[in-house]
């Protein structure tokens, strides 16, 4: 068994999976990774189920050192600077790290969550099924809460010999927010619908894993702000008091009582999580059918992950190709030094 401790994070890092089904009619909230495609790309790298457990990290800088054994990693998700023993460690790849090796990461450059994968998956004993955080509801294993510098991570041990992979992949699809009206759209007259629409709304910076909320024009209700409460899912767009909607995500109530005018499709809610507070998302209405296609889509997609991954020798080092003299022995035009070898007694005759 491997140890990683955690020297360093900010206060958005925390061991998620694929979240916790199947109780929401108890009151528990599913919980859960943010982006869902990212954790998956994380997760083929290391060669683990494509929502096993791992480590989502916010926007923040991190810092981890191997403290036993030898640990593999992969990254993926949000782009930023990552060394893995002084050396560069490139997105969507992995690398082995030994004990008393250290990655050192970086601040987000785009995006929000990025995921640390490790191969054979964080080790922990799922609470309900899940190893998902929930700090609201102290939930969770290792941890029923944020990591923090000095907690340690027990981790299966790596294979020391496997090739390094990576994953290229095209970049994600741009473009509005795909979103299905209802379940209370008809709450709202169309005038207040064509307005979720037409606008552009920008994510605010009290947007949480329970939440984001969205600046921008205020939208009205006929009849009020309130309704008898019901059931939710990750994506609900509610519409309280204020006009100004909230996405719900995946550390939501199970239940809300303010009106839902839409929902985000589960193909676009990774997008959403990964926009920055400050940026802004547009949406675009689909069909139940479109959006049962995208999520067929992404689905597929997921499958074929591992089927993907490439191996190879160690994954590209631009740093180690840019202090390597890959031209052999430089000479200069203008100095016959660097290229005029001295006449030796054999060279006399030559021409």
């Amino acid at each position: 068994m491997s140890l990683l401790a955690v020297d360093h994070v900010g206060p958005a890092t925390s061991v998620q999976d694929g979240g916790r089904f199947g109780a929401q009619r108890y009151g528990l909230t599913p919980s859960g990774v943010m982006d869902r495609p990212a954790l998956a790309v994380a997760n083929a790298l290391a060669g683990n189920a494509p929502f096993a457990a791992a480590i989502e990290i916010g926007p923040f800088d991190a810092r981890f050192t191997v403290r036993d054994g030898c640990v593999r990693v992969a990254l993926a998700g949000a782009a930023r600077e990552a060394t893995a023993a002084g050396r560069l460690f490139p997105m969507k790849t992995t690398v082995l790290l030994a004990a008393g090796e250290s990655l050192v990461l970086g601040a987000a450059r785009d995006g929000v969550f990025s995921y640390l994968a490790i191969e054979g998956a964080v080790c922990g004993e799922p609470v309900f099924g899940s190893l998902s955080v929930n700090a609201l509801a102290g939930l969770g294993s290792p941890f029923p809460r944020p990591l923090q510098a000095g907690d340690l991570l027990a981790l299966h041990d790596a294979a020391p010999l496997a090739q390094e992979r990576r994953l290229p992949l095209a970049p994600a699809a741009q473009g509005p927010i795909r979103i299905v009206f209802g379940p209370q759209h008809e709450e709202f007259d169309t005038a207040a619908q064509e307005l979720l629409l037409a606008s552009e709304w920008r994510v605010s910076a009290l947007s949480d894993r329970m939440g984001y909320r969205l600046d921008g024009p205020a939208i009205t209700r006929a009849h009020g702000h309130d309704i008898v409460s019901d059931g939710t899912v990750t994506g609900s767009i509610q519409v309280p008091g204020s006009g100004r909607p909230i996405i719900l995500m995946p550390d939501r109530g199970t239940t809300g009582g303010y009106p839902k005018i839409a929902t985000v499709i589960s193909a676009d809610l990774g997008r959403v999580a990964q926009t920055r507070p400050g940026h802004t998302i547009r949406f675009r209405a689909v069909t139940v059918e479109e959006a049962q296609q995208a999520a067929r889509q992404m689905a597929s997609h997921i499958a074929s992950l591992a089927n993907l991954v490439q191996t190879g020798g160690a994954a590209f080092d631009l740093a180690a190709l840019q202090s390597a003299n890959t031209a052999g022995v430089a000479v200069s035009a203008v100095d016959a030094a660097t290229w005029q070898s001295p006449a030796g007694p054999d060279d006399k005759d030559q021409p």
